[in-house]
């Protein structure tokens, strides 16, 4: 298992800027534990369980609760299983497995059998993003729609950025909170800069290179898929992103956010008008 915080001080630290989140949760929710080939993993389940399955994938240094805007609007219409990705700071077990291997499809297959899903959507974000398109490749029968928002692994990242935030986080918390605006594209609250910048100062990054998918990779992305990227995404080359997925995705939908960089706005409307027609159109 891969030592993901500095200190197990920081560690408790980050799991209580997370307890605290889920205090302020803004639904009813409950929290499944799956044993998994990878480790337990936490999932954050929030919605009726008759209702359509929809699983969230956040993105990397965060955890289930980044989708606190969403949940309340998505849970009326699916039940909503928000997943703590192995390796990051959230609940689940600190295993990083390479990113090349089919080893987190598999983890997914553990997943879904722990919490009895046989299909669902994906809503995924950035490196969940990736995670999302790996598993819809590997395990096409399984995913129901794919909802993408600014994901990693189609267009390739920007050096200069990743050698830029490499430099800033040398500068302490100072650092950090410029390297939060930078990949946001816009100032970043204060309250949440705060957050961010406790969960960095602990939490050890990934640092291997994403893989990029194949072209026949996303050919076979045969469901409804939903892509959504910022213009200025310092990140990803998010016009190689649409490019490549135009090209390749027959049932693609995309929106593409002129003036937004890589941490989009909520787009809860968009998915959720998304959602519901890819659930309609196989009803």
């Amino acid at each position: 298992m891969a030592d993901i915080y500095r200190s197990r001080a920081g560690e408790e630290a980050v799991r209580a800027i997370y307890r605290a989140a889920l205090q302020r949760w803004p639904v009813p929710y409950r929290q499944v534990v799956a044993a998994t080939r990878e480790g337990d993993t936490s999932v954050i389940v929030s919605g009726a369980a008759e209702l359509p399955p929809l699983v969230l994938l956040h993105g990397s240094g965060t955890n289930a609760s980044a989708w606190i805007r969403d949940v309340a609007e998505w849970s009326r219409y699916f039940c909503v299983y928000a997943v703590d990705m192995i390796g990051e700071p959230g609940l689940s077990a600190p295993s990083r497995p390479p990113l090349a291997s089919d080893r987190y499809a598999a983890w997914l297959d553990d997943v879904w059998n722990q919490l009895g899903l046989e299909r669902a959507a994906i809503v995924g974000v950035s490196l969940g993003g990736w995670l999302a398109l790996d598993y819809a490749a590997r395990r096409p029968g399984k995913v129901a729609s794919l909802s993408l928002l600014s994901p990693s692994g189609i267009g390739r990242q920007n050096s200069l950025t990743m050698v830029k935030l490499g430099l800033l986080a040398l500068c302490g918390r100072w650092g950090l909170r410029k390297s939060f605006a930078l990949v946001a594209g816009r100032p970043v609250p204060k309250a949440l800069s705060e957050r961010m910048t406790t969960v960095f100062r602990h939490f050890r990054p990934r640092r291997e290179r994403v893989p990029i998918r194949t072209d026949e990779e996303l050919a076979r992305l045969d469901m409804p898929v939903l892509l959504v990227v910022g213009g200025r995404d310092v990140m990803l080359r998010s016009d190689e992103t649409r490019a490549r997925m135009e090209r390749l995705v027959q049932r693609l939908r995309v929106v593409f956010l002129e003036a937004e960089g890589h941490i989009l706005p909520a787009q809860t409307q968009v998915v959720l008008e998304f959602l519901e027609q890819a659930t309609a159109a196989v009803a």
